[in-house]
């Protein structure tokens, strides 16, 4: 097994598992946006959403591990490769090249995910702990409420929608640096997957960015 751990070290191995925990992390966000999406449909349909989990909760946890050690692997191949790029590469070429060779979105990509890591800690906070840790609202099955509550503060809403707006940044990269990785970067093709990345990416970011801005603005108690 030594050669896999090897293998997984290496630049590319990084690069690699990247690719796949981030491929994993774009279809987590798609499934989560439209669990969210039911909130504009209501508090019966959104609890009786949340509440159908309760019955395969022991699925859930399964899940919810399988997902934080996505996260986790992640986030430590982010910063072992940024680590590496930051080594390799000297000073003037950063200063004077780096523009010419990549995009914003692959420059800012480190600090954008570590944005969105923090704010994460923040969302689990407030939301998971929330519906998982005996809250009255909880127990009681009103996980809408939990939310409106929580969208009210103008502090909250501001920051889940300065969140979103740079996970957009940072998906339409990963979008198109995963398939890159998998070798799908011919030149013919990979115009429509940078297409397919930047309307994902929107998607993603006005999908997220509506849920905060409607409970704040548009929700007035109802």
């Amino acid at each position: 097994m030594g050669w896999v751990w090897k293998s997984l070290n290496s630049s590319i191995g990084k690069k690699l598992v990247m690719a796949i925990t981030g491929i994993c992390l774009i279809l987590f966000l798609v499934i989560h946006l439209i669990n969210n999406l039911t909130l504009y449909a209501g508090p019966d349909l959104f609890n009786t959403v949340v509440k159908s989990l309760d019955g395969i909760k022991p699925l859930i946890r399964v899940v919810e591990i399988i997902l934080g050690l996505i996260f986790i692997l992640h986030i430590i191949n982010g910063v072992r490769l940024w680590i590496e790029n930051k080594k390799a590469r000297p000073v003037n070429y950063t200063v004077n090249g780096s523009s010419k060779n990549t995009t914003v979105f692959s420059r800012t990509a480190f600090f954008t995910g570590s944005i969105i890591f923090i704010f994460l800690v923040i969302h689990l906070r407030t939301f998971w702990v929330a519906f998982n840790m005996g809250s009255e609202l909880a127990e009681s099955h009103r996980y809408y409420d939990i939310l409106v509550e929580a969208f009210q503060s103008p502090i909250y809403s501001g920051l889940y929608v300065v969140a979103v707006l740079l996970l957009g940044f940072h998906l339409n990269h990963g979008f198109q640096s995963a398939f890159q990785t998998f070798g799908w970067n011919h030149k013919k093709y990979f115009p429509l997957i940078e297409k397919i990345g930047t309307i994902y990416a929107v998607i993603m970011t006005i999908g997220f960015a509506s849920i905060p801005i409607y409970f704040l603005f548009f929700f007035g108690g109802k």
